[in-house]
């Protein structure tokens, strides 16, 4: 018995000290919190972090406005949480949720937008939206420094609306808006805002390549760091020579990719801005052009994230675009090969938004896209500035395949901006292939290249020891015969079909 009440004693002792312990950590949270401020992330039903998920153009008119003066930080506020309502008024009406428009709007305002969520779930309507620029102008900011009037100019609106998960209408808009923003608990809501449309229209003329500059190109990349140019093993001597090389081959331009996170997505990364801008000066130096791929190993899309892809364009494209070597832009490589599992409208829209974007930002430099073959390459033709595609088939088919597309695309300049046959005889291939029957391949190709003065970029200079998975996958009869598409070897050999890597 007295063995029993020593175990209950001892029980009650540690609950005791159990409670005690949490009373003392509740209690110094608290004390921390009421201490240190509260962190509206926290606070927040979407819990907006200070990352990178929407960020469009932003342009402030000098401020000449009526009322108090502005300060800079009071602005940056101003134009943080006037983004972030955007942002939110986006995600609500493609969910048609209210998450967030409390923190961002005042109790009048959030009724129009709670009005128009719920007649959009009645009707089974969802809107995919994005504004892409603003373009502020600071009209009042009151003596008490709660009250501010903003007028947005010229705000560029891309929606995709949705009726019962079917597309049903998608469209570019321009619109100015009046906002009135109050300030409450520290924070900037909006307290009204009416919407004006206006009317406008951006033409931008075809840039053709020089008629008489007939591309003799091919892809590149270093043979120690394929799909890693920019990396680790980056090496200006090494591309120096691998230049000169192709140079003597008698081509005239390379084709290089820009892989869209190593060069860091939004925040485009400077180191690796630097790395291009020296290979364009080593091309330029040994006298080819260069025509720059963006958004290599890229595949979202998503309408929301138009505004991260946008900034890292305006990154790349506003860096290099004066360079002497650049001879023309392509958007992307292969995007048709994600018609399937992305969607076309979704991958066409976002296609024909960044070249809108980059000729906007060079007017000088052609666009173009890289398609995966001839029969996808007239989609989007007017958009372009010359046709490209890939081809990978029998020569016996190219004649066809290349008359059929330019019947297509008119008066369309047109450029094959990647043919290629592997070498590779192994197991995976029943040991097929062989150099003889690469060069049979590129003989008969090069023929018709230049019987017909069609511009080309063949894949590509060297044999690869390794190859990323995202490249073909993992399957070995591909990531094998992607290794032998070169016209030298692993060991820096010329194989057989180097005789015709150009059609001199």
């Amino acid at each position: 018995m007295v063995k029993h009440r020593n175990i209950l004693r001892a029980g009650v002792l540690a609950g005791y000290i159990l409670v005690t312990l949490f009373l003392v950590y509740g209690i110094s949270a608290l004390y921390s919190y009421l201490n240190t401020g509260a962190d509206r992330s926290k606070m927040l039903h979407t819990e907006l972090k200070k990352i990178d998920q929407y960020l469009p153009e932003i342009t402030w008119a000098p401020l000449r406005n009526k009322g108090r003066e502005m300060d800079e930080q009071t602005l940056a506020q101003i134009e943080n949480d006037y983004l972030d309502a955007w942002y939110v008024r986006h995600i609500a009406y493609k969910t048609n949720q209210k998450a967030g428009i409390e923190d961002y709007y005042t109790e009048s305002a959030r009724e129009n937008i709670y009005s128009y969520i719920k007649q959009n779930k009645l009707e089974k309507i969802t809107i995919d939206g994005t504004t892409l620029e603003h373009h502020l102008h600071l009209d009042f900011f009151s003596e008490d420094g709660q009250l501010v009037v903003l007028t947005d100019k010229n705000v560029l609106e891309y929606k995709r609306i949705y009726n019962d998960k079917d597309l049903a209408l998608e469209t570019y808009e321009v619109a100015n808006y009046k906002m009135i923003l109050l300030l409450e608990d520290g924070f900037w809501r909006i307290r009204h805002f009416i919407r004006e449309a206006v009317k406008t229209k951006k033409d931008f003329h075809l840039k053709k390549i020089d008629s008489t500059f007939i591309v003799k190109g091919i892809n590149y990349y270093p043979q120690n760091s394929p799909w890693d140019m920019y990396g680790e093993q980056f090496s200006k001597d090494t591309i120096a020579t691998d230049f000169k090389i192709i140079k003597e081959a008698n081509l005239n331009t390379i084709r290089i990719f820009v892989p869209y996170e190593d060069f860091g997505k939004a925040n485009v990364n400077g180191e690796k801005l630097q790395k291009l801008h020296q290979v364009l000066d080593i091309a330029n130096d040994n006298g080819l052009k260069v025509i720059v791929t963006l958004f290599d190993f890229f595949g979202d899309y998503s309408v929301i994230n138009w505004t991260l892809n946008q900034k890292h364009a305006i990154g790349v494209v506003s860096s290099i675009k004066e360079h002497p070597a650049l001879l023309a832009w392509d958007i992307k490589n292969e995007p048709d090969l994600d018609f399937d599992s992305r969607g076309k409208v979704r991958v066409t829209s976002w296609l024909k938004r960044i070249t809108v974007l980059v000729k906007s930002l060079d007017k000088k430099h052609p666009v173009t896209i890289g398609w995966s073959n001839a029969e996808s390459a007239d989609v989007l033709k007017d958009d372009m500035d010359f046709i490209s595609f890939h081809y990978y088939k029998k020569p016996i088919d190219f004649k066809k395949a290349y008359d059929l597309l330019h019947q297509k695309v008119a008066s369309k300049q047109i450029m094959v901006t990647e043919f290629g046959l592997s070498s590779y005889s192994g197991f995976w291939n029943l040991y097929t292939g062989s150099e003889e029957k690469q060069e049979a391949y590129y003989k008969n190709m090069q023929q018709q290249f230049k019987k017909d003065s069609i511009s080309f970029m063949s894949w590509t200079l060297y044999d690869f020891t390794k190859i990323p998975k995202e490249v073909v996958g993992q399957l070995p009869w591909r990531r094998n015969a992607q290794k032998h598409f070169g016209f030298i070897n692993k060991i820096g050999k010329k194989k057989k079909s180097f005789n015709y890597i150009s059609s001199d």
